[in-house]
């Protein structure tokens, strides 16, 4: 349990399940459910469930044009009835929040992969959250590597890399955890709840050898310390580990080595 030392505050009960402050939800992977993409997961995250995929094409946007090098970039939107209430789908606009989450997905995903090795061609992920209770863009991105890792496999074994080795192209994993402060303590794996009435919320995106790609972090109802600060990283630090865990038995059922 990681908690700072303001004991003056309540405990923070945690779900009927009762989850310890630095449990992360119950995480699934199932890899495979669309046919026609080249990688396919649905990931599951307690109630947040969101479908990833990825798509192959054999061209990159035009400023890349003749530089060698791929490209890996995602969408992100949120089915109508996602949440509590029906909300409009991004039609005509798409919404700032939206354009900031596919934006840092695809920063994520960029950071598994050595581009320059990729050749011309871009890999195109989708995550469409089916239904949402917190934690949607953390969660597309730990199920959108998993799924990109697939979609390079399958390029792999139709000789599409030439002598270049899987592991040369493919070269870290990347996975991505809320945490955030309640009361005082600090929590792992935000549910809606828990994120809407923190006092801090913060996104951690961290590589399989344990390097950051993105730290998101805001005092929404009080400031918080250094020492809250590196209690949060530390915090966010072991989930991504857990969560790499769950990502790292799907390679193993695709017969993905890294």
């Amino acid at each position: 349990m990681i908690q700072t030392n303001q004991s003056s505050h309540p405990l923070v009960v945690r779900e009927p399940q009762g989850r310890t402050p630095s449990q992360i939800r119950p995480l699934t992977i199932e890899t495979g459910v669309n046919r026609y993409a080249e990688g396919s997961v649905l990931i599951k995250a307690g109630n947040t469930h969101i479908l990833c995929t990825a798509s192959i094409e054999e061209s990159v946007p035009a400023w890349l044009k003749g530089k060698g090098k791929g490209w890996i970039t995602a969408e992100y939107s949120m089915l109508p009835r996602a949440t509590h209430t029906r909300s409009k789908r991004d039609r005509e606009k798409v919404s700032g929040r939206t354009q900031e989450i596919q934006r840092l997905i695809g920063r994520a995903l960029r950071a598994m992969v050595n581009l320059d090795t990729l050749g011309e061609r871009a890999i195109l992920v989708d995550c469409d959250v089916l239904q949402a209770d917190g934690g949607t863009r953390t969660a597309s991105i730990s199920g959108a590597c998993v799924a990109v890792a697939m979609a390079l496999g399958k390029l792999a074994k139709e000789g599409k890399f030439g002598e270049q080795a899987l592991n040369k192209i493919m070269v870290d994993t990347v996975s991505a955890i809320s945490v955030g402060m309640l009361n005082g303590q600090v929590l792992t794996d935000l549910d809606y709840n828990e994120d809407s009435s923190g006092d801090v919320d913060m996104n951690f995106v961290i590589t399989g050898q344990g390097n950051f790609v993105e730290v998101q972090g805001t005092g929404e109802r009080q400031a918080f310390s250094k020492r809250e600060l590196d209690l949060m990283t530390d915090a966010g630090v072991l989930a991504c580990d857990e969560v790499r865990k769950v990502q790292l038995a799907a390679f193993e059922r695709l017969a993905i080595r890294l």
